[in-house]
């Protein structure tokens, strides 16, 4: 009998079977990851859609990950984990603006409204200012950090179509976990850094697996299990009971069949909700209370399979305007370097919902005529026959 302290792991997303591959490597305990799906990656998984492998929406590997998870990423996929540039654009009113942000683009392509109300806004932070209000909003920490202009037309409009929520409404750390580029003399940093010799490491840059995001995922997979981890795929989790004097009891459900299994920790990476409303003995008042105070905003991911090779050469476009009901759409291939098939490609449009909305209730059908007619409105009109719309409907997408 195995003398290892018993861990159970809720969910195989990254952070799960990441989990079990760094407990099981270390020796010191006995992984089980129970999964309600029957593949590995959760909302960061891939799957093949007409010969192509794609994500659950645009997913990137960062340079500033921290170094200890990069190099064990570097090490699993080894040469399937590419060095690509950045190479998106946004649509800033009526008008394509390169993402990152270049000089030139700044120049030559952004309203003249838009590049003076900058300018006075960077000047405006120069000059002396009154007090931070006592009570912090996304909407407060955005506007100091970045003036009225930007917010105005991107971050704000963005955030509505995000959230579904005034950006007064939204929490302060949403702002300060979200924007990267914190305030107007970050960004212009950031700016200045496209000029040659002045980027720093990593700048413009992204890492990306050769067979999807999901890949990495996968790789922890096969590493955990091959260090002894084990996997129970299709497991829906019903309750955690907890015991008195220290362990648990893990009651799930695979299909019609009831199972349950003893571990002396649990760990958990499913959403808190129902963390909360699975505890045995049930969580207290307040704690559930503010659970159930928890709400997600949902997201369809529609997905187009088209009979061209490539729709363009931008592996993302941006649309924070209202007139737009997607925020997001990106070319998986374009991330990948997919040679193959050269007669298809994939287009993935982000649409931020609430669960049983219009949109929410549309059919796969009409929300591929939504995108379609869209992107003809837009000037981007498809240059092909559409092969294959389908969706991923994610009621739990951004809490």
């Amino acid at each position: 009998m195995s003398s290892k302290t018993r861990v159970v792991i809720l969910g195989a997303g990254p952070s799960g079977v990441g989990a079990a591959y760094q407990l099981a490597r270390s020796g010191k305990g006995a992984a089980t990851v129970l999964e309600r799906a029957q593949v590995v990656g959760g909302l960061a998984g891939s799957f093949e859609l007409a010969g192509l492998r794609v994500d659950f929406g645009s997913h990137r590997l960062h340079p500033a990950c921290a170094p200890e998870i990069l190099a064990d990423i570097r090490s699993l996929l080894g040469a399937d984990l590419l060095d690509r540039p950045r190479h998106g654009r946004i649509r800033l009113r009526g008008r394509w603006i390169h993402f990152p942000l270049k000089p030139l683009d700044l120049a030559l392509r952004l309203p003249p409204a838009f590049a003076l109300g900058t300018a006075g806004d960077l000047v405006a932070r120069l000059l002396p200012r009154g007090a931070a209000a006592e009570e912090e909003s996304f909407a407060t920490v955005l506007l100091r950090g970045l003036g009225r202009t930007i917010c105005r037309d991107f971050y704000f409009p963005y955030a509505r179509k995000i959230w579904g929520l005034a950006p007064e409404e939204l929490s302060a750390t949403q702002a300060r976990r979200r924007v990267k580029a914190g305030s107007l003399g970050k960004m212009a940093g950031k700016i200045l850094s496209a000029v040659p010799g002045m980027k720093p490491r990593g700048f413009g840059r992204f890492y990306y697996p050769r067979r999807g995001y999901g890949q990495i995922s996968e790789r922890l997979h096969e590493a955990a299990r091959d260090l002894g981890a084990r996997f129970e795929f299709g497991a829906g989790v019903e309750t955690l009971e907890l015991r008195s004097g220290g362990g648990c009891r893990v009651h799930f459900r695979r299909g019609d069949k009831a199972e349950s299994l003893e571990a002396d920790h649990a760990w958990s990476t499913i959403p808190i909700t129902v963390l909360a409303r699975s505890l045995r003995p049930s969580a207290p008042p307040d704690v559930l209370a503010a659970t159930e105070g928890i709400r997600y905003r949902s997201m369809i991911l529609v997905y187009l399979a088209v009979g061209q090779g490539r729709f363009s050469e931008f592996d993302a476009h941006y649309f924070p305007g209202p007139e737009i009901p997607f925020t997001r759409m990106s070319e998986p291939r374009n991330y990948s370097l997919a040679a193959e098939p050269r007669d298809r490609t994939v287009l993935c449009a982000e649409l931020p919902c609430a669960a049983g909305d219009a949109h929410w209730s549309m059919s796969d059908a009409a929300l591929g005529a939504l995108l379609v007619e869209t992107l003809a409105r837009i000037g981007l009109p498809l240059q092909a026959t559409v092969l294959q719309v389908t969706t991923r409907r994610l009621p739990q997408a951004y809490p």
